[in-house]
């Protein structure tokens, strides 16, 4: 099969979700509160499904990712393993932190998560949590037990176009304002350290997660330094944000035509804002901001013409 693979995209209610979803994307959203768009998703929790004009049209992307391992490089891993999400915090998410591979598996029966944001936009003033102060676990614990947030939590502030790397272990959480296309491994476990004391519609707090956080999250704080690079290609700029073992991502900034060619198996690719065009041999499909598609293993080269900001990424070593 020589087509992009285009997904229909699965919206998630949140108690912080908002409307952007809808009035940025177009998105048929669910409620005043959506707060997720799994854009690309092969996790129960939020199943993506091939959109029509394809020949797999209907089919969801597990099925497809089981049923024709040829077109995703004939892994060598059991489930699809990335995720991609847009999120619109129209109000603080909670404090969280996600397990690794090891301790996901034996706790949750699914792998850990480890995810990486591109931020999208951002309101003035806007921040992420983004790690802690804690020096060892048990000052860890005191602070949360005694909830000294303000000193335990690191706090950055945010504008559009900033990127952050998310290994499992770090504290975190996406603050009021600030939308992102978020890429991470499939994987829906989530630890809450903290949650404002905010209570759901039928007037209960939601669940924390103390002890799990406590025993997952990584102290001191640290994240894995990472390189960035960039291509120019005529009006156009390619650049690597992140390479890892999970995942490789991409912001690709479309202003004059570019070749590119598949460098690991498959390719995800998001459509955030202008239009344009993809052309695979001698076919072409209209892009648009908020679509989402695969290219699969099958194509081994493309062209993107037009005005288009993409946010792309590949499978990392560990998900081959």
């Amino acid at each position: 099969m020589k087509q992009p693979i285009f997904m229909a995209p699965v919206l998630q209610e949140k108690i912080w979700g908002g409307t952007k979803l809808r009035d940025i994307y177009h998105y048929e959203i669910p409620s005043e509160k959506t707060g997720e768009c799994w854009a690309i998703s092969a996790h129960p929790n939020g199943m993506g499904h091939v959109l029509p004009e394809n020949e797999f049209a209907g089919m969801s992307l597990a099925e497809l990712f089981t049923t024709h391992p040829e077109l995703f490089g004939n892994p060598q891993v059991d489930v699809f393993p990335l995720l991609t999400k847009i999120i619109d915090a129209a109000d603080d998410l909670s404090v969280q932190v996600h397990p690794d591979d090891a301790y996901g598996l034996a706790h949750e029966g699914e792998l850990g998560k480890t995810e990486c944001w591109y931020v999208i936009d951002a309101d003035p003033g806007s921040k992420i949590v983004y790690g802690h102060t804690a020096q060892t676990r048990e000052e860890l614990a005191q602070r949360i037990h005694d909830g000294e947030w303000s000193e335990l939590l690191e706090e950055v502030e945010v504008k559009a176009g900033d990127f952050f790397f998310v290994p499992s272990g770090t504290i975190h959480a996406i603050g009021a304002g600030v939308t992102i296309l978020e890429t991470q491994q499939s994987s829906d476990t989530t630890y809450r350290v903290y949650d404002y004391d905010r209570k759901d519609d039928q007037g209960n707090e939601r669940e924390l997660h103390i002890q799990q956080s406590i025993d997952v999250t990584t102290v001191p704080h640290e994240v894995a330094p990472f390189e960035q690079t960039v291509e120019k290609i005529g009006e156009s700029e390619l650049k690597t944000l992140i390479t890892s073992d999970y995942f490789n991502v991409f912001h690709w900034t479309i202003d004059s035509p570019v070749s590119l060619e598949q460098v690991n198996k498959y390719t995800l690719v998001s459509v955030l804002e202008g239009e344009g065009m993809i052309k695979i041999e001698d076919k072409e499909w209209p892009l648009a901001k908020g679509q989402h598609f695969i290219i699969p293993a099958t194509v081994t080269s493309w062209e993107l013409s037009g005005k288009l900001d993409i946010i792309a990424s590949t499978p990392g070593v560990k998900n081959n």
